[in-house]
């Protein structure tokens, strides 16, 4: 075994009997040093793991890569796609299990920032000691993760930063402002937003509107999103571009609608409603004894979920099955599906089951499902809020074999609009214009034609 250096383990136990006051003493020196760091000369570009090396870089920034959601799960199938054209890299400001929940796309390098499992050498250990317990002093406080982020989190965002080229797409509203504030100089910057402008709160909207004009694009998912952000931005500010997310692949056949099943899924929030949809579920229940409801997902709402499922004496038919990495299946063994959120952005589950021709019904919550769900087309749209709505449209679906048949159709021909050939391409367009300029007549697509949208306003 090999001696350890008697100076370093003297200054380790140094530093170790002082920590206290550097806890507190640090975060003072390194909180107005944080914008210096983003105009220190820039780092030569790390060689990427699975990049070729000798194409354009195109870099993701988001909160957690190992995690589950719709925005990782977007995220992961539009870098895959993008691998085919360029070295992808998707930076993740945080990992906190050894495995993640989705698989990470071929072709695309995933970077782990403040990584607990990665062996670091002692100085990266201390500056975690002394910074991870301090919040964040660049992310927006009411960004809505904004717990998740530290200040030991900035400054190793910060730092990786310096050794992009290519172009960044940062991911939600707190890493948005990062991007727009300290990317480095020329850099071209992509914020994407997975949530409508109604539901940030006030302090995070002010950052907006006076920090997201330095982005270069602002990507939205919905035509309503579009007029708000371009509404609040004004002419002084990005480009704002209606960028949808696209359909990943998943597991399992198509529904085929006899299955006496209901489904929905989405983390177990109040955000997601379920407190709404299980009232609802209960006339149903009583009419249709034979038929379940199952809600695939967890978070913190499980408790009170399940008290819930006990008042309305549904416990025969309602399952709260957590989480799944086998969404297509349970999408393909069921015969309606089901959305009952208060907010969404583009609702990307709604996508995924009518991939599977599930029949869709789903309260028109701000802001996306009105833009996907058509009723006598796809699904039916209840008007929010309305539970004995949402109960009738549950039973029409349910008595009614032919019409489900028919709405399966409807459901299918929308999810193809959305599929990662056709938002795949568009995006590869945008990433092209921005590094190169407004592009020549009859430059190559990968794949896919574009889909038919209004002109995107901005500069």
């Amino acid at each position: 075994m090999t001696a350890r250096n008697p100076v370093r383990s003297l200054l380790e136990r140094g530093i170790s009997a002082a920590e206290p006051v550097l806890r507190r003493t640090v975060p003072h020196v390194v909180r107005p040093l944080l914008p210096l760091v983003a105009r220190l000369p820039r780092r030569q570009p790390r060689t990427l793991r699975n990049g070729s090396g000798d194409r354009e870089r195109v870099t993701f920034l988001l909160l957690n890569a190992y995690g589950m959601g719709g925005t990782i799960r977007t995220v992961f199938n539009l870098a895959g796609h993008l691998s085919t054209r360029y070295d992808v890299e998707v930076v993740s400001v945080k990992r906190r299990k050894r495995r993640p929940f989705f698989p990470f796309p071929p072709g695309v390098t995933v970077t782990p920032l403040d990584d607990i499992y990665a062996r670091r050498r002692y100085r990266w250990k201390l500056g975690r000691q002394l910074m991870a317990d301090h919040p964040s002093h660049l992310v927006n406080v009411e960004d809505r993760r904004y717990p998740e982020f530290s200040l030991w989190s900035d400054l190793l965002v910060m730092n990786h930063l310096r050794g992009l080229t290519g172009v960044l797409i940062a991911t939600r509203p707190g890493l948005n402002l990062i991007a727009a504030q300290h990317a480095p100089k020329g850099l071209p910057t992509i914020g994407q937003e997975h949530m409508n402008l109604p539901s940030h709160r006030p302090l995070l909207r002010a950052g907006i509107a006076r920090h997201y004009p330095d982005l270069d694009v602002l990507a939205v998912l919905t035509q309503n999103d579009l007029k708000d952000y371009s509404g609040l931005l004004g002419s002084g500010g990005p480009r704002v571009v209606h960028m949808p997310n696209a359909v990943p692949a998943m597991r399992g056949g198509r529904a085929d609608l006899t299955a006496k099943m209901v489904v929905a899924a989405g983390r177990l929030t109040r955000q997601k409603g379920y407190d709404r949809l299980i009232p609802a579920w209960a006339p149903v229940a009583r009419a249709h004894p034979d038929w379940t409801l199952q809600i695939y997902g967890e978070g913190p709402e499980r408790g009170r979920l399940e008290g819930l499922i006990v008042e309305h004496g549904v416990g025969d038919s309602v399952s709260l099955m957590g989480r799944s990495d086998r969404l297509g299946d349970a999408f393909a063994a069921a015969s309606v599906f089901v959305l009952s959120s208060r907010r969404e952005g583009l609702p990307m589950v709604i996508l995924e089951a009518m991939s599977k021709g599930l029949p869709v019904v789903s309260f028109d919550c701000p802001t996306g499902p009105a833009e996907i769900v058509s009723t006598d087309h796809n699904g039916v749209l209840v008007p929010n809020a309305d539970i004995p709505a949402l109960t009738a449209s549950l039973l029409q679906l349910i008595d009614d074999e032919e019409l489900r048949s028919r709405l399966s159709k409807g459901a299918q021909e929308t999810a193809t609009r959305y599929g990662i050939d056709v938002i795949g391409a568009e995006w590869e367009e945008l990433i092209e214009e921005l590094l190169h300029g407004p592009l020549p007549l009859g430059w190559a697509r990968s794949s896919g034609q574009a889909r038919d949208r209004q002109p995107s306003s901005g500069r």
